[in-house]
């Protein structure tokens, strides 16, 4: 089975990308931020993207975009700051109500089925209000809704990031795949590429794929792009060499521990385990071996992107890009699951 996609708050597509790993067909894309478009334009073939508000996003908006095609599957992620454990948790924070947007979508589109992602803390901030007004209005359209918090390691992605998906079908309740009994670690995702200690790109692959990890990202690419280094001052390189791998700013000398007031400050990732929770570029998490940020390419494999899958835009753009997408292999394996319910019915 074949299903049409729709992917609300797109971003660069990291979920539709999974779908379309599965070989689904990403009809369209649609989010505010217009650094994305050109980017999940050239990795989702034959698709469309709009870049618009959700809230401006018209049912002429819809008929346009989707022309003669029949959407099997909505899918997003409606922007989480306003539940994340970093931010200000404020439940009138506008951000909080776009779920609501994502259902008028849906109401004109009339789905078979529904995936939402978000972080762990949409299910229980604010007495759990959010969550559970989202639960009704969804059972209220006639869809049956299974959610869990998973962690992207558990599915093949080299990387400890926990996230709530909420599936819904018309029909049969979505059931979700099982963990992995074995993990990848930061280093088998990453270690075929060049370390870049003296030049500040390349292009060329530093061995032989060393896994089945590293076979499956260079399947569809003959070389690396968006692997460009992050020029550093020799003082923060200078910092960065004196945090042993896996430690922070713990590692430092007193006289340095609190050049950064974050807790996570300096910390330099364990190559021996799955990446910690891969971010939007703030410099905060450096690369396991070398004296540096990792780059976009790194980021993005930790994330499950395969190396054909190229990203546009200022650099700066892309470490955002990687940094707010769903790991698509993650997407893929939850989509295969989805057909299940969806050939049951």
């Amino acid at each position: 089975m074949i299903l049409n996609v729709l992917d609300l708050f797109a971003g660069a597509g990291g979920l539709s990308c999974g779908f379309q790993m599965a070989g689904h067909k990403i009809i369209c894309g649609i989010d505010s931020d217009k650094d994305c478009k050109e980017t999940f334009l050239k990795n989702h073939i034959n698709s469309k993207y709009l870049v618009k508000n959700m809230e401006d996003v018209s049912k002429n908006d819809i008929q346009k975009l989707l022309g003669k095609n029949k959407i099997d599957v909505v899918i997003g992620g409606p922007p989480c700051q306003g539940f994340s454990i970093s931010g200000k948790r404020i439940v009138s924070d506008p951000r909080n109500q776009l779920y609501n947007e994502f259902l008028r979508i849906v109401d004109l589109v009339n789905p078979k089925a529904i995936m939402i992602e978000n972080v762990p803390g949409f299910k229980g901030l604010y007495d759990g209000k959010i969550f559970d007004d989202l639960i009704n209005k969804l059972s209220k359209r006639k869809f049956q809704i299974t959610s869990k918090v998973i962690s992207a390691d558990d599915y093949g992605v080299p990387q400890s990031r926990k996230r709530i998906f909420i599936v819904g079908t018309k029909k049969n309740q979505y059931i979700f795949p099982k963990p992995n009994k074995e993990k990848i670690t930061l280093w088998e995702s990453i270690s075929d590429l060049p370390l870049l200690e003296k030049d500040l790109d390349s292009s060329n692959y530093n061995s032989s794929p060393k896994n089945t990890y590293q076979k499956f990202m260079r399947k569809n690419s003959k070389n690396v792009q968006n692997h460009v280094v992050t020029n550093h001052t020799e003082k923060t390189k200078n910092i960065i060499n004196l945090v042993p791998e896996g430690k922070n700013y713990k590692s430092l000398p007193k006289s340095l521990q609190n050049t950064r007031k974050v807790h996570i400050a300096w910390t330099r990732l364990d190559g021996s385990k799955p990446s910690l929770t891969i971010d939007t570029g703030h410099r905060h998490h450096f690369h396991p071996k070398a004296n540096r940020i990792p780059t976009v390419r790194e980021s993005a494999r930790i994330q499950s992107f395969s190396d054909d899958f190229i990203f546009l835009g200022t650099k700066t753009s892309q470490y955002r890009q990687v940094g707010n997408a769903v790991p698509p292999l993650l997407a893929c394996k939850l989509s295969k699951n989805l057909v299940k319910s969806l050939e049951d019915d």
